[in-house]
């Protein structure tokens, strides 16, 4: 199942990298590579929606789960295996889902492009392009290059997923807002941009397309509920910016739990079209509720953190 294609400087390079890592080496790739997978983007995509500045987190929020679709609507075109299927010398040092068998495609998904490579450069590309600042764009690129690099050191997926991952990701950094500006009107950009991801429900077959699938839809029907019936005001002050990340967090780890009670584990994790619109579904409804109605919340911990007057 899949294809193989590789140039044969990358094994090459992979096993020399591999070979030259050490333990330190190994949990520093480690770490590294956090920083394109979900819990860190979606921590700091909240401290920017729910906190310092809603217009931001809305268009890091967009470019994300743009380029987090399109990811693997490529992915499942090319069915690029993953470098360890088809190269010996190449060791997996983490598996992309710790739960699944490490030859399970389904789960562990296709190689080509990389995912992590391209959220990142969308992510991290868009602050930087936000705010403009010398020291952020270099600091920003660096962040992207080395989470690219340790997708390839972890054997997870060839350079030139990676190279493409980057290509993409900086792809949606410019063509998102272009669209935004020629369309104008915010729901017609979000019924573009939904457009574009909705092909894959006739022949994607991993889980990233149908999670991704349904946190655009949340995240786009929840930006356009909060604007409309919600309209909470950004903080800056820390301990109400704390309480705002933590509720959120708890919500999107709560719901996910609380989702998945009405399904058995066999035919969540099944290849039937059904689980995968429940797990469509289920993200839809956690970034809706974290988008749209929990912010309604937040004129609760209006007092917390304020200075008092003092006493005349």
């Amino acid at each position: 199942m899949g294809n193989t294609f590789f140039f044969g400087w990358e094994p090459a390079l992979m096993a020399w990298l591999q070979a030259n890592l050490g333990v330190f080496g190994v949990k520093l790739a480690v770490f590294l590579t956090l920083f394109g997978q979900e819990t860190i983007m979606v921590l700091l995509l909240g401290y920017f929606y729910w906190c310092r500045s809603k217009e931001i987190g809305i268009y890091m929020g967009t470019n994300l789960f743009a380029v987090s679709v399109w990811n693997p609507l490529l992915k499942n075109i090319f069915l690029r295996r993953r470098p360890y299927f088809d190269c010996p010398e190449i060791t997996c040092l983490k598996k992309v889902s710790e739960n699944a068998d490490l030859y399970d495609i389904a789960a562990q998904g296709y190689s080509f492009p990389s995912g992590h490579s391209s959220s990142a450069a969308a992510l991290y590309g868009s602050l930087a392009r936000w705010f403009k600042k010398r020291w952020l764009t270099f600091y920003c690129g660096i962040l992207i290059l080395l989470v690219g690099v340790s997708r390839f050191c972890l054997g997870v997926h060839f350079p030139t997923d990676v190279l493409v991952g980057w290509a993409l990701g900086l792809l949606a950094v410019f063509l998102v807002p272009w669209l935004k500006t020629v369309l104008k009107k915010k729901w017609l950009f979000y019924l573009v941009l939904l457009l574009t991801a909705l092909p894959g429900l006739f022949y994607c077959t991993t889980s990233d397309y149908y999670i991704s699938l349904g946190m655009m839809i949340g995240f786009f029907a929840g930006n356009l509920f909060e604007e409309r019936f919600v309209r909470f005001q950004n903080t800056r002050s820390i301990p109400r910016s704390v309480l705002r990340i933590l509720g959120g967090i708890g919500i999107y780890l709560g719901l996910n739990a609380l989702l998945k009670l009405p399904f058995s584990g066999e035919f969540l994790s099944s290849p039937a079209f059904a689980a995968r619109m429940v797990r469509t579904a289920r993200y839809a409804v956690i970034l809706f509720v974290d988008i749209g109605l929990y912010p309604a919340l937040f004129a609760l911990t209006t007092r917390i953190g304020r200075k008092k007057k003092p006493v005349q």
